[in-house]
Protein backbone atom coordinates (compact mmCIF):
# COMPACT_ATOMS: atom_id res chain seq x y z
CA UNK A 1 0.00 0.00 0.00
CA UNK A 2 2.88 2.53 0.84
CA UNK A 3 4.41 1.52 -2.89
CA UNK A 4 1.22 2.91 -4.00
CA UNK A 5 1.08 5.94 -2.36
CA UNK A 6 4.84 6.98 -3.19
CA UNK A 7 3.98 6.27 -6.86
CA UNK A 8 1.00 8.25 -6.58
CA UNK A 9 3.30 11.30 -4.90
CA UNK A 10 5.87 10.51 -7.81
CA UNK A 11 3.25 10.65 -10.36
CA UNK A 12 2.49 14.05 -9.72
CA UNK A 13 5.57 15.66 -10.09
CA UNK A 14 6.62 13.39 -12.73
CA UNK A 15 3.63 14.93 -14.68
CA UNK A 16 4.78 18.28 -13.91
CA UNK A 17 8.24 17.55 -15.36
CA UNK A 18 6.61 15.57 -18.42
CA UNK A 19 4.35 18.76 -19.44
CA UNK A 20 7.34 20.89 -19.29
CA UNK A 21 9.40 18.53 -21.13
CA UNK A 22 6.73 17.63 -23.77
CA UNK A 23 4.63 21.02 -23.95
CA UNK A 24 2.11 20.98 -26.15
CA UNK A 25 -1.22 23.15 -27.11
CA UNK A 26 -3.83 20.49 -25.68
CA UNK A 27 -6.38 22.14 -23.61
CA UNK A 28 -4.98 19.55 -20.72
CA UNK A 29 -4.94 21.56 -17.26
CA UNK A 30 -3.43 20.95 -14.08
CA UNK A 31 -5.26 18.05 -13.13
CA UNK A 32 -5.81 16.17 -16.61
CA UNK A 33 -1.95 17.05 -16.28
CA UNK A 34 -1.73 15.83 -13.16
CA UNK A 35 -3.61 12.49 -13.21
CA UNK A 36 -1.45 11.59 -16.64
CA UNK A 37 1.58 12.02 -14.57
CA UNK A 38 0.24 9.42 -12.02
CA UNK A 39 -0.71 7.40 -14.77
CA UNK A 40 2.59 7.39 -15.88
CA UNK A 41 4.72 6.75 -12.62
CA UNK A 42 2.00 3.95 -12.20
CA UNK A 43 2.39 1.94 -15.50
CA UNK A 44 6.33 2.24 -14.55
CA UNK A 45 5.68 0.83 -11.57
CA UNK A 46 3.83 -2.32 -12.72
CA UNK A 47 5.68 -2.47 -16.15
CA UNK A 48 8.82 -2.32 -14.28
CA UNK A 49 7.62 -5.31 -11.48
CA UNK A 50 6.20 -7.73 -14.57
CA UNK A 51 9.46 -6.99 -16.30
CA UNK A 52 11.54 -7.80 -12.94
CA UNK A 53 13.34 -4.48 -12.62
CA UNK A 54 11.83 -3.89 -9.18
CA UNK A 55 10.86 -5.68 -6.35
CA UNK A 56 7.19 -6.36 -5.11
CA UNK A 57 7.14 -3.67 -2.49
CA UNK A 58 8.84 -1.16 -4.25
CA UNK A 59 7.94 1.71 -6.60
CA UNK A 60 9.51 2.75 -9.73
CA UNK A 61 12.04 5.54 -9.52
CA UNK A 62 11.87 9.01 -10.17
CA UNK A 63 13.21 9.05 -13.87
CA UNK A 64 11.30 6.29 -14.71
CA UNK A 65 8.39 8.04 -13.95
CA UNK A 66 8.66 10.51 -16.05
CA UNK A 67 9.19 8.82 -18.90
CA UNK A 68 5.92 6.71 -18.24
CA UNK A 69 4.84 9.80 -17.97
CA UNK A 70 5.83 11.01 -21.22
CA UNK A 71 4.88 7.98 -22.99
CA UNK A 72 0.91 8.65 -21.31
CA UNK A 73 1.22 12.42 -22.34
CA UNK A 74 2.28 11.73 -26.38
CA UNK A 75 -0.21 8.99 -26.11
CA UNK A 76 -2.83 11.59 -24.94
CA UNK A 77 -1.68 13.88 -27.33
CA UNK A 78 -2.14 11.60 -30.27
CA UNK A 79 -5.86 10.48 -29.21
CA UNK A 80 -7.04 14.02 -28.41
CA UNK A 81 -5.77 15.26 -32.15
CA UNK A 82 -7.43 12.63 -33.98
CA UNK A 83 -10.63 13.72 -32.36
Amino acid sequence: MWSLIVAIVIGFIAGLIARAIHPGDDKAGFIVTTLLGIAGSLVATYGGRLLGLYSEGSAAGFIASVIGAIVILFIYNMITKKT
